[in-house]
């Protein structure tokens, strides 16, 4: 299950996340300040590698979180 939000903050600035779930449970988180992922398994670190070694997949995540959504 996938998770996605935003919300324009008080100060104008777009606040957003985007976190991953299986069966129920957290699995995988992501940190637009930081442009990283946080498993919160180890079945979901392989995702998080991958991910991770892909920055042009993390930038498009965090641009969607602070311009179009």
């Amino acid at each position: 299950q996938q998770m996605y939000g935003c919300e324009l903050s008080s100060d104008g600035r777009k606040e957003g996340y985007n976190q991953y779930g299986y069966d129920g449970r957290d699995s995988i988180a992501f940190d637009k300040e930081t442009l990283t992922w946080t498993a919160a398994d180890p079945q979901a670190q392989v995702t998080q590698r991958k991910w991770e070694a892909d920055l042009a997949w993390s930038h498009g995540r965090k641009h969607y979180l602070e311009e179009i959504c």
